[in-house]
């Protein structure tokens, strides 16, 4: 490893896609567990003595603890974690420490780190956004971006992925059902996610130099299966990042189009149906309060058995 000069942070000797690919492998499945904490629905044994309102600093204690211990399960299992800045942010500046705690903790358990944040600018400022975020201080592996400001604001982003071998995710085709309004539009006869995902695939062929996948992919939502099949075809360099996995209604099934044929170049996300396991009956059965990461554990199990199922993930067993 080198060190960044503009980040102070080590510099990974392989690039992003490479070491996904290497970690995918190891785990043998495409899964990804968002870390999106939400204090209300934390299990029972970890709200016990709960914070008054407005203590943030409790709250944040909470959710640092209870990422913390999914992380401890998920980690022999998966090869990435996706923290939703968000659920952070929204409780203040204790809210950023548990963040960077959780993040610590997830890399010193050998798991790589996507932070879901959505970030984008202009000129200097998202060049700061990318020093933080993308191989930066914050000690994450890459970052979700927004194209909407046109493709010279996303080369910020891009030129210090492939300098710190990180990994930009680009918004393409998003798992809500508002997306059509302006994703589906079309302008000289294609879609605008269509013209977002030959940017997409531009700047990853680019920084592929060579290899099977470049530093930049794309976010493509479960909900959109035949899109999907589309864009998997439009991005070959790009590692596609699949949201709306169970709680949102994407299936397996749904998914498949996401991957090459050997089960690479999808990452699958679940984030509310593995970590609030507890909450389902059907994970739940015969557990008490304090067993809650047995249930998270049994719903990992389930998902990954769910993509080795119906989706070319099957492969990575073999």
């Amino acid at each position: 490893m080198t060190t960044s000069p503009l980040a102070g942070a080590t510099i990974p000797a392989d690039p992003f896609a490479a070491r996904l690919a290497a970690a995918v492998k190891a785990r043998r499945t495409p899964a990804c567990i968002g870390l999106d904490p939400r204090y209300e629905s934390l299990p029972p044994a970890l709200l016990a003595g709960s914070a008054a309102p407005g203590d943030t600093a409790a709250v944040a204690r909470a959710f640092a603890r209870f990422c913390n211990d999914v992380v401890d399960v998920v980690a022999p299992l998966v090869p990435i974690v996706k923290p939703q800045l968000a659920c952070f942010e929204a409780i203040g500046p204790h809210g950023l420490t548990a963040l960077a705690e959780v993040i610590a903790h997830a890399r010193s358990r050998g798991l790589l780190v996507l932070a879901d944040g959505k970030r984008n600018d202009i000129g200097s400022t998202a060049e700061s956004y990318a020093a933080g975020w993308i191989g930066g201080p914050w000690g994450t592996d890459a970052l979700t971006v927004n194209p909407y400001l046109g493709l010279d604001a996303l080369e910020p982003f891009v030129k210090a992925a492939a300098a710190r071998h990180a990994g930009v995710f680009v918004l393409v085709k998003t798992s809500n059902p508002g997306s059509r309004d302006f994703q589906d539009l079309e302008i000289s006869g294609k879609t605008i996610y269509d013209h977002v995902a030959a940017g997409v695939e531009g700047f990853a062929a680019a920084t592929a130099a060579g290899a099977r996948y470049g530093a930049v992919g794309a976010v493509v939502g479960a909900t959109w299966p035949r899109q999907l099949d589309a864009l998997r075809a439009a991005m070959p360099h790009a590692w596609i990042l699949v949201p709306g996995f169970g709680r949102q209604g994407g299936r397996a099934a749904d998914v498949r189009g996401a991957f090459h044929a050997d089960g690479l170049g999808a990452l699958v996300v679940s984030a509310r149906d593995v970590i609030f396991a507890h909450a389902r009956p059907e994970m739940n059965t015969g557990l008490a309060d304090g067993q809650w990461q047995t249930a998270v554990d049994r719903a990992c199990h389930d998902m990954i058995d769910r993509l080795a199922a119906d989706t070319p993930a099957a492969s990575l067993r073999t």
